[in-house]
């Protein structure tokens, strides 16, 4: 059994005239700096903590922990912590304060994530034996995303603090969980464990998101609901490129980066990267380094962390936080532009052409 996938040279990890592999180092430090001693990664130092980001801190970590070794034992702790915080009902509260759940709310997307940042790792590390101890983690929170399966296949956004099931579902969340079918399910292959039932589940979703966005609660002016279809892997080929065309003017502001929102002058560096590794999956990469490019006025010259956003109309940074999980999104761009690490064929949609690691 192969231990070690072939990672491409590490130190190939920066993009020139953009940003130095030194730089994305200590970027990812900072998630390092804000974990807490149970392995949670919160928004920021002292912050609240949520599955979902804190899976992306994770995977950041993990391709920079090729070359530090903390970081890639931060990114264990980080996983490791997952198996620790499950809701006895399934699933994680979408909160924590200091290892504490605050709510009994939770989310489907942040179930479904770690199924995503386990089979980065092994794509990235080639660690079978930890894949192993990760499986029923990733396992049970796909099974409860499945129990929130409304009548056409769509998936409602949450199980709420009474138990009862969301009475809607949401795009964004919908091509998250499909990213994340796909990726449990070519986890389990490479662990013998094959998972037909998820592949089925994401080929329903897929469908819906392609010709049934009808089904979804109207969150139109998020520029999230613009690109994660894309990102998430339901939407590709000539569809994709139309998708980007129709609302790029709405949300993409020249020079600055991408919108949060459309009716707000906010942009954020998160979901610019975000953009950035949509675009890449799409083989736009000179755009997506331009789009990389024009947000480095997010990033704080003193340590190398990234602000959350910036309001234009004001010209001030807003909110005044510097989230770790928008640094973590910088990262795994650059690692997806890049093609430093296997894992980045995650977000490439690509794993199916690549040898198994096992």
């Amino acid at each position: 059994m192969a231990t070690t996938p072939a990672p491409n040279d590490p130190d190939a990890l920066h993009l020139p005239g953009v940003l130095s592999t030194e730089q994305l180092y200590r970027s990812a430090d900072y998630l390092v700096r804000a974990q807490e001693p149970d392995g949670a990664i919160p928004w920021f130092p002292g912050g609240h903590t949520d599955v979902w980001d804190h899976v992306e801190c994770a995977m950041a970590l993990t391709v920079t922990g090729l070359i530090v070794p903390e970081h890639a034992e931060a990114a264990r702790r980080a996983y490791r912590w997952l198996s620790q915080s499950r809701h006895p009902g399934g699933g994680w509260p979408a909160k924590f304060r200091q290892g504490t759940p605050v709510t009994n709310l939770r989310e489907a997307n942040h179930a479904a994530y770690p199924a995503v940042g386990v089979f980065h790792h092994l794509l990235t590390t080639g660690d079978i034996a930890f894949a192993e101890d990760l499986w029923r983690t990733v396992e049970s929170g796909l099974e409860f995303v499945l129990a929130l399966r409304g009548d056409h296949g769509e998936i409602l956004w949450a199980r709420g603090e009474d138990g009862t099931p969301g009475d809607h579902a949401l795009l964004t969340v919908c091509s998250s969980v499909h990213h994340a079918l796909r990726c449990g399910a070519a986890l389990g292959t490479r662990l013998g464990r094959e998972r037909p039932e998820w592949e089925a589940a994401a080929d329903r979703l897929a469908l819906l998101i392609n010709e049934r966005e009808e089904l979804f609660a109207d969150r139109s002016r998020f520029s999230m609901d613009w690109f994660y279809p894309i990102l998430g892997g339901a939407v590709r080929g000539d569809d994709a490129q139309t998708r980007v065309a129709e609302r790029w003017d709405t949300f993409v502001v020249p020079g600055l980066g991408v919108r949060c929102v459309s009716d707000q002058p906010w942009v954020t560096a998160a979901e610019s990267s975000e953009l950035v590794l949509a675009l890449t999956s799409m083989g736009r990469t000179d755009t997506a380094v331009r789009i990389l490019r024009e947000i480095q006025h997010l990033r704080d010259p003193d340590d190398g962390v990234y602000w959350t956003g910036y309001q234009f109309a004001e010209q001030v940074r807003w909110p005044i936080e510097r989230s770790t999980w928008t640094s973590a999104a910088v990262v795994l761009a650059v690692d997806a532009l890049t093609r430093t690490t296997p894992g980045s064929q995650v977000f490439l949609h690509s794993w199916d052409t690549e040898p198994a690691v096992v």
